[in-house]
């Protein structure tokens, strides 16, 4: 994986979803990815929260990324929701989350996993993508933000 965006796509991406839990974001991007992959909504969710229970993946600055390996998955997948209001995802900060990047790899992806997730925190550390992801109100905007984090302007449509 080169980019964060292949780890995107527009059916995956909410960017103004009202979802007011960490269990109800976590079930609803659960069921984006099982749309978009065939797999069990269910077991993806059910890896994703057992992975929550080992320690917060709210990584501070209204940021968490939630993440599992799961089996029967043929390479890392993403789903971002950009949240209306934060939700608390114990984050090391105390803030509530209101930015929000799911992130599955292959069960047998150990490096791969690692290294997507890697991307994608030290690419959510921006402050100018954080900042256009707030902004963002379409799905289209929000690639756009994705696509232009390299550069020193976010759009902001």
């Amino acid at each position: 994986m080169t980019d964060v965006l292949d780890l995107l796509h527009p059916e995956t991406i909410a960017p103004r979803a009202k979802w007011g839990s960490r269990k109800l974001v976590i079930s609803e991007l659960a069921e984006i990815i099982a749309k978009e992959t065939g797999l069990d909504g269910n077991e993806i969710f059910s890896a994703v929260m057992e992975r929550e229970r080992l320690g917060s993946t709210g990584v501070g600055e209204g940021v968490a990324i939630p993440h599992a390996r799961i089996a029967g998955l043929k390479k890392p997948i993403g789903a971002f929701a950009r949240l209306v209001e934060g939700v608390d995802f114990e984050a090391i900060d105390e803030r509530d989350c209101d930015l929000v990047f799911l992130l599955l790899a292959p069960k047998e992806a150990g490096v791969e996993h690692l290294r997507a997730l890697a991307k994608v925190s030290r690419i959510m550390r921006q402050e100018k993508l954080r900042e256009g992801l707030r902004k963002a109100l379409s799905v289209d905007a929000v690639l756009a933000v994705f696509t232009t984090s390299s550069k020193s302007e976010i759009p902001v449509a």
